[in-house]
């Protein structure tokens, strides 16, 4: 098993994947994650959830404070936002496959019991987790995968990777081997932290622009 104390340049998930047995057997085995340190501060692994055979997965950052008490991803206010957002888009939430780049909650606390603050995982982190987001679309085998954020984008696509060069187009890129086709939008969690009323109507507007690309790709 993979200490807490293995040095940076050795953290990796792949120790932990399965050799077999599709989503089921990948949950499990993430739920036995020990790749990197973030998963002794969490409460739980957050592994992704949906439709198996999902025509369309969604991919986001880490989970929040909400999912990691709960165990599932996007149930959180950006949770709610991006349901709201898809189905103005046209596309049923129900229909989708949603997950994270990264696991587990990573965050701060300003002081001890207080309330729990997201804290970007590193290149690090989201590269030790990689494995797991690179597992699910093999499994899944979606027509289309939407990156939520830069974050997301950067897991999947290198560190290269900018949102706002690319938003709102289909892509197709290699990940992990695999030839995929994509759209890229900003996190629904972007738009919540919006400064006034008029920013986050702007913001919302983009992000259901985008995912009507998403939809029209499906179509």
């Amino acid at each position: 098993m993979v200490s807490t104390r293995t040095p940076e340049d050795a953290y990796t998930a792949e120790p932990f994947l399965p050799e077999r047995g599709g989503l089921p057997a990948l949950r499990r085995a993430a739920a036995e994650c020990r790749g990197c340190p973030l998963h002794a501060d969490a409460t739980q692994t957050v592994f992704g959830a949906g439709t198996a055979n999902a025509r369309l997965m969604l991919v986001g950052e880490q989970p929040g404070d909400q999912e990691d008490r709960q165990g599932k991803p996007f149930v959180g206010p950006a949770g709610r936002l991006l349901d709201r957002a898809l189905a103005q888009a046209g596309i049923d939430p129900a229909d989708a496959y949603v997950t994270n780049a990264v696991k587990h909650f990573e965050f701060t606390r300003a002081e001890p019991r207080k309330r729990r603050i997201h804290k970007a995982p590193t290149l690090r982190e989201m590269t030790a987790c990689g494995p797991w987001p690179a597992a699910e679309p093999a499994v899944v085998e979606p027509e289309l995968i939407v990156l939520l954020g830069a974050s997301a984008g950067k897991a999947l696509l290198g560190s290269s990777f900018r949102v706002g060069e690319v938003r709102g187009a289909v892509l197709e890129r290699e990940i992990h081997g695999r030839r995929e086709k994509l759209v890229a939008t900003v996190h629904p969690s972007s738009v919540l932290r919006a400064q006034d009323d008029a920013g986050r109507k702007a913001a919302y507007d983009g992000l259901v622009s985008d995912l009507e690309v998403a939809a029209r790709a499906l179509s």
